[in-house]
């Protein structure tokens, strides 16, 4: 059964939208878009914070010393 619909399905119980069936590749740009958003938001709030930095040196003499 290869069917596709030229729009989105729409399922009602009641009378009222419950769910909605999507073809996948709608589906896996809609989630690869969600997944995008989410990386801007969070890379958005990082390059607010205050950077600190130090010598590789440093961080991997520290780390051989726990």
């Amino acid at each position: 059964m290869n069917t596709t619909f030229p729009e989105p399905e729409i399922v009602t119980r009641k009378g009222k939208p419950v769910s909605g069936i999507i073809p996948i590749k709608d589906y896996e740009e809609l989630l690869e878009r969600a997944e995008d958003s989410a990386d801007v938001t969070w890379l958005k709030r990082f390059r607010k914070k205050p950077r600190q930095y130090r010598l590789l040196e440093d961080y991997l003499a520290d780390r051989k010393r726990r």
